[in-house]
C-alpha cells in the first residue's frame, strides 16, 4: 500500500483527531509516518505509526496567546506564533519527506510553513483542521470573535466591517512571513489568507452540520467529515447521572473554571468528575460529590455523563456532543468562542464566557444545558451521517492516492 506522511503543530488537542485519522488508514494497510511533538510521540507508537519528532526549536516556539488582554490580541499572537514555527517547518518537513519518501501528505492546518513545502514538492496533500476554518464565507459570520449569525441588511453590514477587520488581520501575519518562504520555494505568491487556506487540494474538517454552519459556497474540496475520536468509540453506558469538567490541554487562564464547576454543583443531586490535563493545582477545595484527577482519556466518562462542561475546546466538546451529551461551554479565546456559539445555536448546549463566569451563572446555564438532550442528539446524528475517519480515509485514497473507493 502507500506511505502516508503526517506533520504536526505542536498540540495534543489538534494531534488527537488527526491520529484518529491516521488509524484508520493504517487499518487499512497503509505506512503511517508521523512528525509530531515529543509528547505526541508515544501517542504515534501505540498505533503502530512509525514516528519522529519535529525540529526541537519549533516546539520551543511556545503558544502565549493566553496571555493576551483583548480577543484581537490573541488572535494576532496565535498567528504570530504560527509564522514564526512555519518559517522552522520548511526544512525540518523537507528532511522528513526525504526520509520517508510518501506517496501523500497530511498536514496540521496550524503548520504554514509545512503547507508551503508540500505545495512547493507537488505531491498529493492534505489539510487537516481540527476546528472550524477561518476561511471566509457569506452564509455565515466573520471567525474569531463567536458571532452569532445574523441575516438582512444589518447583520450583512456587521459581518462585513467585522470581516474586513479580521481578514486584514489574517491577511498581514499571513502574506510576509509566508510571502517569504514561499519566494525561497518558489511558489506563487500568497495573495490573502483564503487564497493560502484554499491551496491545499483536500481540506478535512473535522466537525460537521448541524454544529457547524452550512457553508454552501465552500466547495467540493472542503469536506466536513464529523469529530475524529482517538480510541475506544463512544460505549452504551445509560448511568447517567455524571457532570464531567475539563480545562485546556494547552495553557490558558482557566483553571478557575473546574474549581468553580465544583462549588456550583456542590448542592446539585449529580456526582462531578473534573479533569486537568495541565496538572491539578494545589490548594483547591473538592466537594463531596466531586472527583478531580489529572490527564484523563474523557470517552468512558462521558459514556454516563448527563452534560459536560467545557472550556470550548473542540476535541473534548464534540467528543460529548457525539454522545448525545449536551454541553455547557465557558470560553476563553483561540476558536474556543466559535466553539461556544455553535453550540448555542444548533440547541445542543449553553455558553457562559470565561469573563463572566461565577458559581450562580454555571449552575444555572448548567441544569439549561441538561435539557438539551434532544439538540444534542440531533448533532449527534450529524456526526454520525458525515462519516468521521472512514470517509475521511475514502477521501484521502481517492483523491490523493487515486484507490477507487465507494463513498466520499
Amino acid at each position: 500500500m502507500s506511505t502516508i506522511l503526517a506533520y504536526t503543530s505542536p498540540s495534543l488537542g489538534n494531534l488527537y483527531p488527526i491520529a484518529a485519522l491516521l488509524s484508520e488508514l493504517h487499518r487499512r494497510g497503509h505506512r503511517i509516518v508521523l512528525k509530531t511533538h515529543t509528547a505526541g510521540l508515544a501517542v504515534g507508537r501505540s498505533a503502530g505509526f512509525d514516528v519522529t519528532p519535529v525540529d526541537p526549536r519549533i516546539e520551543a516556539v511556545a503558544m502565549t496567546d493566553w496571555m493576551a488582554r483583548t480577543g484581537w490580541q490573541a488572535i494576532k499572537t496565535g498567528f504570530a506564533v504560527f509564522a514564526e514555527r512555519a518559517a522552522l517547518e520548511v526544512d525540518d518537513l523537507r528532511s522528513a519527506i526525504a526520509a520517508a519518501v510518501p506517496d501523500a501528505l497530511v498536514i496540521d492546518a496550524n503548520c504554514w510553513g509545512a503547507a508551503a513545502v508540500a505545495e512547493a514538492q507537488g505531491l498529493p496533500w492534505a489539510s487537516f483542521w481540527p476546528y472550524p476554518p477561518y476561511l471566509s464565507s457569506p452564509a455565515v459570520p466573520p471567525f474569531g470573535l463567536g458571532l452569532r449569525p445574523r441575516q438582512g441588511p444589518l447583520g450583512r453590514v456587521r459581518d462585513e466591517v467585522v470581516g474586513a477587520a479580521i481578514n486584514g488581520l489574517l491577511d498581514r501575519s499571513m502574506i510576509e512571513p509566508l510571502g517569504r518562504i514561499h519566494r525561497a520555494l518558489g511558489t506563487r505568491p500568497i495573495r490573502s489568507g483564503d487564497d493560502f487556506i484554499r491551496r491545499a487540494p483536500l481540506m478535512l474538517v473535522a466537525t460537521a452540520e448541524p454544529l457547524e454552519y452550512p457553508r454552501p459556497d465552500w466547495g467540493e474540496r472542503v469536506a466536513l467529515i464529523g469529530p475524529c475520536e482517538f480510541g475506544a468509540p463512544p460505549g452504551t453506558a445509560r448511568e447517567r447521572s455524571l457532570v464531567v469538567v475539563t480545562n485546556s490541554s494547552e495553557r490558558q487562564r482557566d483553571d478557575a473554571l473546574p474549581v468553580i464547576a465544583m462549588a456550583a454543583l456542590a448542592d446539585e443531586p449529580v456526582d462531578v468528575v473534573v479533569t486537568f490535563p495541565c496538572g491539578v493545582p494545589g490548594g483547591i477545595e473538592v466537594p463531596a460529590n466531586a472527583t478531580v484527577l489529572g490527564f484523563a482519556e474523557h470517552g468512558p466518562l462521558l459514556d454516563r455523563a448527563v452534560c459536560a462542561i467545557t472550556h470550548g475546546g473542540m476535541g473534548v466538546t464534540q467528543k460529548a456532543l457525539a454522545r448525545g451529551v449536551p454541553v455547557c461551554v465557558v470560553p476563553y479565546g483561540r476558536d474556543q468562542f466559535e466553539v461556544a456559539r455553535r453550540v448555542e445555536v444548533s440547541g445542543s448546549g449553553t455558553r457562559l464566557p470565561g469573563k463572566r463566569l461565577n458559581a450562580k451563572r454555571l449552575r444555572s446555564r448548567v441544569l439549561e444545558a441538561m435539557t438539551m438532550t434532544d439538540g444534542a442528539r440531533r448533532v449527534a446524528a450529524g456526526f454520525a451521517a458525515a462519516g468521521g475517519v472512514r470517509r475521511g480515509a475514502d477521501l484521502l485514497e481517492r483523491r490523493l492516492l487515486g484507490i477507487p473507493v465507494t463513498g466520499g
